[in-house]
């Protein structure tokens, strides 16, 4: 049977309760009341044709070929919309519906095309399959009259194709695109023998609201919604299971795989935290895995205005160990150090700070969440007592109000997103918190109750306002605060919030949201029986990011809501393994598990086990690496998988840090920014290219698989390895598995983590240990882990970028759908149909004070420096503000960040940033240095594959 069968089972099982009995072509049958006859057959044993059932999609009806005969009822009813009776005797293999389903067969075939042989989707097409249950061998009605076999096929979408002569109408697209991914693009047009399905009013796919989640080509039982890379290259002769490389839900695939070749990627069914759904990234936008322009030979050069120069692994790996070793013993042992990569596995980033810290001999280790989610960590830490998000993705459906403060899930997180918009149409409220419009605030069949519209940069301030009402209306918890959380501080907290300058009314000029709204908000969510609170960027990378943080938390232990289903804290993680690299001691002042570097107790069992006597004074964070290498004091950077020249702030300040070093190794796929000004360049390796794990926002723990051979001959952990041999500092391993090991033997959140679990499991959430083998789904149930829950007094000081006569606008930056972080992957596929720049978002009444129009180049200048994009002017952005996306380098979004940076962790202000923006007709001044030293790039590589052709040749 094909594989979508794997996935029809009729309407999903009911939750236990009370059960029924019934028989099933004479097999007693006991299952939860309102299981579908269909769904009993399944548990009995019995497979009952079908076409437009599937356990991912509420039960429909239409195909008619699940119909089964029910002794004492009338007619023959479909099993996958019939719910069990008790003492129920069912038939579902009798002459008659046997007649009855070949001539539904027939109906079907005599519509759709005779192509079987050349269809793309020969061999795993349920029409064949059902064609063959139901014994169909001819067709009597020929083609002469009315039929829908010329009909024009749809290839606008990059990754597939619709083709409706092969569409049969059973609805499962259309279903699929409602209750799975909740966008409602597709529907049916027409009535009778002229429906067909459409994407919106009758358009092509890729000019309707569709965002090609492929939820619809899953779903799809014919060779109507095919991908396009099935029929370039035939059906997959084998897979395997992996966990997917973009974003922080960590969605399971099953890789299809012809070779070593990459068919099509599928969402697991069985993914625990994406339940077989995907977005238009993890389901198709994979191509950057074989670009042409992956680096797959090692590259170094004496000086970054030198030509690279293609070396073997060993002369790369000797001369960046030799360089750094003539640095430290020019300069010190603290004059080099490393950055640690959230798009490698939890192995890959556990490898490279061992390196400092062993090898190097310091603590100078950080990683990008410097400049995400470091806030997370600090506050979390410092109020609950772990630096880590409290619930499952499936935590959600059991939320009555949900909370969203600064953050777009629908662009940056989208399979939960759909989860959260299910739920939402079940009837839990909705409060959006964020300066602009985002796609969670209005769309298909969910509204928000409350969008809170503040100030960008007065997130404190509204988050104490929030909690001024809840206690002054005595809406908080006090039996929970009194049994879970420390009184003193409790008590000195409350008598801050209910400073009257904290309320809503004194606060409404600082936030610019009205006191009516806020206390509405504050009420419905204090009043909740379970409310959840999701933030994203949009409360970390501000200068009081931590203070926000703390502010979150404290509102959700006043109310109860920690603990338990459907409540909690849930930082969204920006990148796939962001979680994982904190986790894994990426950051200068912890080692593995969040623990301190001064700790000598901890410290001593790191020693112990990597036989080295390890550094107790902190290292430097990213920012301090670039302030000391401008002080002539870092000279020296290893650098995996990130490219901060284009994802840090003030970008000016960064290159000249990266300039004035003397040796910068960059690992990477890819010639990005920062390799521009790399000494040594070692290629990476795909998540496909690689065996270990990734760690999504939810402290899920997922295997990742190797499917293809390493293009460059290592993958990443193996490249660390070797530079670490040639440094000096020996590391022993044939697989992660081995390197997990040790991370779980030194690890007390990890103990109980191993692959063989893993295997067993599909995924574990930690802590997994001694007290939870099993993981731990929800966090701090009965008591927190620091013990009581600490309240910690939220004052808010607004920053230092303040709006000015010269600079009267706030600029403020997100993501997009179809793009991801700094564009790297996503810019090498076909995904740049949807957004290929970056543009800058102003709104009206801000467009015509300054005569800019949509599309008008507009220069965007800030106290950092000045940027051109083109503008669209829209009103999702309120008067005042001006936003823009990140994802292409030529944009320069960070020539305009300033510096500015939370108080406790360094995470910089990217959103709130002091602008003007005026029409121009031509590009900044950065922007032409930047297209000159792309240029110079080019060049370089250019040259580097004529000598290589030449070589060949001769």
């Amino acid at each position: 049977m094909n594989q979508l069968n794997e996935l029809d089972y009729g309407t999903p099982a009911k939750p236990a309760g009370q059960t029924v009995t019934l028989e099933i072509d004479g097999v007693s049958v006991d299952v939860a009341a309102g299981t579908s006859v269909m769904r009993a057959a399944v548990e009995a044993g019995i497979n009952v044709p079908k076409l437009c059932a599937t356990d991912s999609l509420e039960p429909f009806g239409s195909c008619r070929l699940c119909l089964v005969e029910i002794e004492g009822k009338k007619g023959y009813p479909a099993s996958c919309t019939t719910p069990c009776e008790p003492g129920m005797k069912v038939r579902t293999q009798t002459p008659k519906l046997a007649d009855i389903r070949r001539g539904v067969m027939e109906l079907y075939i005599s519509d759709h095309p005779l192509d079987c042989l050349t269809c793309p989707t020969n061999g795993n097409c349920e029409l064949q399959d059902m064609a063959g249950v139901t014994g169909l061998r001819e067709v009597r009605y020929g083609y002469e009259g009315e039929n829908h076999l010329k009909m024009k096929k749809d290839e606008s979408n990059p990754y597939f194709t619709y083709d409706p002569s092969k569409c049969i109408v059973c609805n499962r697209c259309v279903r699929a695109c409602e209750e799975t991914q909740g966008t409602f693009a597709l529907t049916i047009d027409g009535r009778g023998f002229e429906s067909r399905v459409s994407a919106g009013q009758m358009q092509d796919f890729m000019d309707s609201e569709c965002v090609s989640c492929g939820a619809c080509v899953q779903a799809c039982p014919t060779a109507t919604l095919t991908e396009k890379t099935v029929i370039m290259l035939g059906q997959a002769e084998h897979s395997a299971i992996t966990t997917c490389a973009y974003c922080g839900v960590g969605c399971s695939f099953k890789a299809e795989m012809k070779g070593n070749q990459v068919v099509r990627m599928v969402p697991h069914k069985d993914g625990q935290a994406n339940h077989g759904h995907s977005c238009v990234k993890g389901r198709f936008a994979w191509g950057y895995a074989t670009h042409k322009d992956r680096i797959t030979k090692p590259m170094i050069r004496s000086k970054i205005t030198d030509p690279w120069r293609e070396v073997s692994w060993d002369e790369a790996l000797t001369y960046a160990a030799g360089e750094f070793r003539r640095i430290q013993a020019k300069y010190g042992k603290d004059s080099i150090g490393g950055i640690t990569s959230s798009r490698c596995t939890n192995e890959e980033t556990y490898l490279v700070q061992k390196l400092v810290r062993a090898a190097f001999g310091n603590n100078n280790v950080d990683t990008c969440a410097r400049v995400c989610h470091s806030p997370t960590g600090y506050g979390l830490k410092q109020t609950l007592g772990e630096s880590a998000g409290t619930q499952t993705f499936d935590s959600v459906m059991q939320s009555d109000v949900i909370m969203v403060i600064g953050a777009n899930p629908v662009a940056a997180h989208p399979v939960f997103a759909s989860q959260m918009k299910r739920r939402l149409r079940q009837g839990a409220k909705l409060i959006v918190v964020d300066p602009r419009t985002t796609d969670m605030v209005k769309s298909p069949h969910v509204q928000a109750a409350f969008h809170l519209k503040l100030r960008p940069g007065t997130n404190v301030a509204l988050i104490t306002a929030l909690a001024h009402v809840i206690l002054s209306e005595g809406l908080e918890k006090p039996d929970f605060v009194a049994e879970r959380c420390d009184q003193k501080s409790y008590a000195d907290w409350k008598e801050f919030v209910l400073r009257p300058e904290n309320s809503p009314e004194m606060m409404a000029a600082v936030t610019g949201v009205p006191a009516e709204q806020l206390r509405g908000a504050a009420r419905l969510y204090a009043t909740a029986a379970n409310g959840a609170i999701y933030y994203g960027l949009g409360v970390t990378e501000h200068a009081q990011g931590s203070t926000m943080v703390i502010g979150i938390a404290n509102l959700a232990m006043a109310t109860g809501n920690v603990g338990r289903e459907g409540v909690g804290v849930n930082p969204l993680r920006g990148q796939n393994n962001v979680q994982g690299s904190c986790d894994m001691g990426s950051f200068p002042h912890e080692l593995p598990g969040y623990r301190h570097v001064s700790d000598s107790t901890v410290r001593g069992e790191f020693e112990q086990m990597w036989g080295v006597t390890l550094s107790p004074e902190p290292g430097l964070r990213i920012p301090n690496m670039f302030d000391a290498a401008l002080d002539g004091s870092f000279m020296g950077l290893y650098c995996e998988g990130e490219d901060i020249v284009q994802s840090d702030p003030n970008t000016q300040h960064v290159t000249a840090a990266m300039a004035a070093m003397e040796c910068i190794v960059v690992q990477d796929l890819f010639l990005n920014e920062t390799a521009k000004y790399a000494h040594v360049f070692l290629p990476g390796s795909s998540f496909l290219e690689k065996d270990g794990t990734f760690t999504n926002a939810e402290r899920r723990i997922s295997r990742v698989r190797k499917v293809m051979p390493a293009k460059a001959g290592k993958s990443d952990w193996e490249v660390t390895v070797a530079l670490s041999n040639a440094l000096g500092y020996p590391m022993n391993y044939s697989h992660p598995s081995q390197i997990m090991d040790e991370i779980a033997a030194l690890t007390p959140t990890f103990h109980g983590v191993s692959y063989a679990k893993l295997e067993q499991a599909g995924s574990l959430q930690w802590p997994c240990n001694e007290e939870a083998p099993q993981g731990t789904p929800i966090m701090h149930i009965g008591q927190f882990v620091r013990g009581k829950g600490k309240f910690i007094n939220t004052q808010y000081f607004a920053t230092d970028e303040k709006v000015t006569l010269k600079f009267p606008l706030i600029l403020t930056t997100g993501r997009i759908l179809s793009q991801y972080n700094v564009g790297a992957q996503t810019r090498r596929t076909e995904n740049v149909e949807w957004h290929s720049e970056d543009r800058l978002e102003i709104h009206p009444h801000d467009a015509e004070d300054r005569g800019i129009k949509d599309d008008d180049w507009v220069g965007i200048e800030s106290r950092a420096g000045q940027t051109v994009l083109r503008a669209t002017v829209t009103e999702r952005v309120q008067p005042g503000v001006v936003y823009t996306t990140f994802h292409f380098p030529e944009s320069g979004a960070n020539v305009i960040t300033t510096d500015n940076s939370d108080w406790a962790t360094n995470c910089p202000e990217y959103k709130v940033t002091a602008v003007q923006v005026m029409p121009v007709s031509q590009p900044s001044a950065w922007q032409k240095q930047f297209s000159r030293f792309t240029e110079q790039q080019l060049k370089l590589l250019q040259g580097q594959a004529e000598q290589a052709e030449a070589a060949v040749t001769k």
